[in-house]
Formats: C-alpha cells, sequence, structure tokens
C-alpha cells in the first residue's frame, strides 16, 4: 500500500479536489492524508489571536467569512442534493465548534482544538465526493491512532499498533482518507504536529504501516536545484538520499518539511515529490540509495541573525564551549551553524525571540557582535573529503560576495555560507551559473 499526501493547495477549492480524486482513484490500494483547504489554517490562527485578545468581534468576523467560503464550496463540489445536503451539515457542525470558543475562556489547548478543524472538514468533505462518485473510500480519523509521548515526539509504536487494525477491519476499502498535522498529546488533548507537519504525518504513517512508498504531492516538479523564485532555469532533481534531503530541507527547500523524510528513512522507504498541477513529471525520488553526483541543489534560509563572541579565555581552555552551548540551551534556542578560532567562537540562529537575553549572558565571557538579516546559503551533494574540485568551484562564485561564515565537516552533504540578505540573489545566481 502507498501512501499519498495533499498539501492545502492541492484541497483548496472544489475544482483541486475533484482533480485529487481523479488521481487517486487508480483501482491500487492507497492511505491519502490531507492538510486543510489554503488559507484555513492561517484564518484559524487569526481567530485564535483574536480570542486571546478578547476580541470576540473581530474573531467573529473571520468565523463568518471562513464560514461563507465552505458553503460556497459545498455547493460546487457535489453533484447530489444528498451529498450537498451531507456537506452543509458538515461544515455547519464543524462551525458550531469554533463558535462555542468565542463564549468561554481561551487557554493553549482551545486553540489546538480549533486549529483541527481545518483538517477535520477538508478530509470528511472528500471522504464524502468519492463516495458520492461510487469509489469505497473511508475515514480513518487521525486522532484515534496519532499520538505523541510525554517528551512531545511522535509514540511511532502507539500509531502502528493503533492504524493497523483500523485498516484491516476493513478489507474491502479502496481509498483511507486520514488528516495531516493533527494528533493528540500523551494526556489524550488534541495537538498537532506543528506547521509542515502534513509530511511528518504521512512520513509516521508509511513507517507504521510497511508502505511500499510515500508520496508527497504538492504544486512544483519535485525538489528543484536552486530557488526558481531567484534564478532561471532551475530544474528538479531526480534522485536524492535522505541525507541530502533531510539537509535541503532544513536549509531552506520549502517543497518539504524538514523533520517529515526521517521516519521514512529509519524504514527504508522511498519517498517521492510530485506535482498535483502536473502529475506525469517525475518529480524528485528520497531514498536510502547513494548517488555519485557531486553537486546537486543549492538553498537558501532566511531570517539568520549571527552571534561573534571573543574571549582571550578560550585559549587552551577546556569547557569554554559547554558554557557557551549551556546559555542557547537555557533558551530553547538551537544553534544553526558554528565555526570555532583560539580566541573566539561564531554560531547563527533562525529564532532571535531571547536574542538579548542570550548576549547579555553571553557577555560574561568575552565580548559580543550580533549581525541580524543574514542569510545561509547551502550547497548539498555527494560532498566527501576525497572528492576534489568542488571548494574551488563553490568559492570561486562567491569570489565578489562577502561570506561572513563557512561551515564543512559536519557533514559529507554540506557546505554552509552565511553572507548578508541583500547578497542573497546574487549568491544564487552566481553559484548557479558556475556549479551547474
Amino acid at each position: 500500500m502507498k501512501v499519498l499526501k495533499f498539501g492545502g493547495t492541492s484541497v483548496g477549492s472544489a475544482e483541486r479536489i475533484k482533480e485529487v480524486a481523479n488521481l487517486i482513484n487508480d483501482g491500487s490500494r492507497k492511505l491519502v492524508v490531507l492538510s486543510a483547504m489554503s488559507g484555513t489554517t492561517n484564518s484559524l490562527v487569526e481567530i485564535g489571536n483574536y480570542l486571546y485578545k478578547k476580541n470576540h468581534d473581530g474573531a467573529n468576523e473571520i468565523i463568518s467569512r471562513l464560514e461563507r467560503k465552505y458553503y460556497d464550496e459545498i455547493e460546487l463540489l457535489y453533484s447530489t442534493d444528498e451529498y450537498k445536503e451531507k456537506g452543509r451539515e458538515l461544515i455547519r457542525l464543524h462551525f458550531e465548534e469554533i463558535k462555542s470558543f468565542t463564549k468561554d475562556v481561551f487557554t493553549i489547548y482551545e486553540e489546538k482544538s480549533i486549529l483541527a478543524q481545518g483538517e477535520l472538514m477538508s478530509t470528511a468533505m472528500v471522504n464524502f465526493y468519492l463516495q458520492e462518485q461510487g469509489i469505497k473510500s473511508a475515514l480513518l480519523p487521525a486522532l484515534d491512532f496519532m499520538r505523541t509521548n510525554k517528551n512531545g515526539e511522535p509514540d511511532q509504536a502507539y500509531i502502528r499498533e493503533n492504524l493497523t487494525p483500523l485498516i484491516e477491519e476493513l478489507p474491502d476499502v479502496e481509498i483511507f482518507i486520514t488528516q495531516g498535522y493533527i494528533c493528540r498529546n500523551a494526556f489524550g488533548e488534541v495537538d498537532n504536529l506543528q506547521r509542515g507537519g502534513s509530511d511528518y504525518s504521512a512520513s509516521l504513517i508509511g513507517a507504521a504501516i510497511g508502505a511500499s512508498e510515500i508520496q508527497i504531492w504538492t504544486d512544483i516538479d519535485g525538489m528543484h536545484n536552486n530557488d526558481p523564485r531567484f534564478v532561471e532555469n532551475t530544474r528538479s532533481i531526480k534522485e536524492l538520499s535522505f541525507d541530502e534531503a533531510a539537509e535541503l530541507a532544513y536549509f531552506g527547500a520549502k517543497i518539504l518539511h524538514p523533520t517529515s523524510v526521517l521516519p521514512a528513512k529509519l524504514a527504508d522507504i522511498p519517498v517521492r515529490l510530485l506535482n498535483t498541477m502536473n502529475p506525469e513529471a517525475p518529480g524528485t525520488t528520497i531514498s536510502s540509495k547513494e548517488t555519485k553526483q557531486d553537486i546537486k541543489a543549492i538553498a537558501a534560509k532566511d531570517g539568520i541573525t549571527a552571534i561573534r563572541i571573543k574571549s582571550g579565555r578560550m585559549l587552551l581552555a577546556y569547557g569554554f564551549m559547554r558554557k557557551v552551548f549551556e546559555i542557547f540551551e537555557s533558551y530553547k534556542t538551537p544553534i544553526d551553524m558554528i565555526t570555532t578560532s583560539e580566541v573566539g567562537v561564531s554560531v547563527t540562529i533562525d529564532n532571535d525571540r531571547h536574542v538579548d537575553d542570550i548576549v547579555d549572558d553571553l557577555k560574561k565571557f568575552g565580548t559580543v557582535e550580533l549581525d541580524r538579516n543574514q542569510v545561509i546559503i547551502c550547497v548539498v551533494g555527494d560532498l566527501v573529503r576525497e572528492n576534489k574540485g568542488y571548494a574551488y568551484r563553490i568559492f570561486n562564485a562567491l569570489k565578489d560576495i562577502p561570506v561572513r561564515m563557512i561551515s564543512y565537516g559536519g557533514s559529507d552533504h554540506n557546505i554552509s555560507m552565511l553572507v548578508s540578505a541583500k547578497h542573497k540573489k546574487v549568491a544564487l545566481r552566481a553559484l548557479s551559473d558556475k556549479l551547474f
């Protein structure tokens, strides 16, 4: 059985839902993971923000606008009175649930219940449409099997033990539909896998059922070798290893959520990135297969802050780095890049929420310099140390661009460079010209 995931754009309207239904109805048994209709989660977040501020009028205005959109799509999606009525009742019940949160105290627990409504509606709408077309489909509620443990990590044993029987109980069903993103936590409360979590859901589900393949359907022909928004004539990459895909996803390739490949990698299940708008395109296949091609792709991660600590105490001192890292740990702020010298260390972070407090604490150990509005440019491929010439090609391409930091050695698949955001486009284009 294959697992197919479709994002919000793919199910963003009645027309798109019909296209997805045609695509998945090919006679093979499959499990389909769906996101909320495009724009829905943003609207639900906005509703939650108004409710946190006790602005119920603002929340109700967004709720009414979103509700009208869904009723309009119901009329366009179904062709029979029976299923139009089923669709209207579905929307009525879910928006009654959303409206109920405007009448009581609103906390993070209620917010997560509101955010779950988008996936719950989209999956039920698709399931009804498939049934109206005479297709044997069934809805598998993710809240019945998708759970995280006390550390907030997916409980893979629980997922496997509770999902497998649900599928086995329905041997005649051709297409199973379930929600991405949403889950329950260890206490049984409605929770989620954070933004982009539908990719993660698909990978976890694929690993749980031993899928033959996991397909991530978006609106682009696989992962490209550079950012098509800034660089012309990019091309999709036919094959990537799991490690290469993870590096690209983490360092800016938006098509894939950074955590999503790990369950598939551990279960050795290939992942294919495909285009809903162009289903005949081969896309990108991610697997454990290592392809011997030195440089494959370039990605850029925005919103980076660089911090440099200079200290005479670092010279020949042990324990200095541990003390520095403990400060970032205390503020739950991950580090992306790190470079060191005898008298200093530079690090980058992409979450500057606590940066002022971090800088104050770091001043105990030396002078601290801060550079905001930076970008990490990441070159990914089979960059093993025995290969020759790739470093020259990379840095020759950037010879006219000031490079703030360089990181290599932690992985055989990644060379990262930090540049000012104002040089991002020039850097991406120069690398494409020289490397491809």
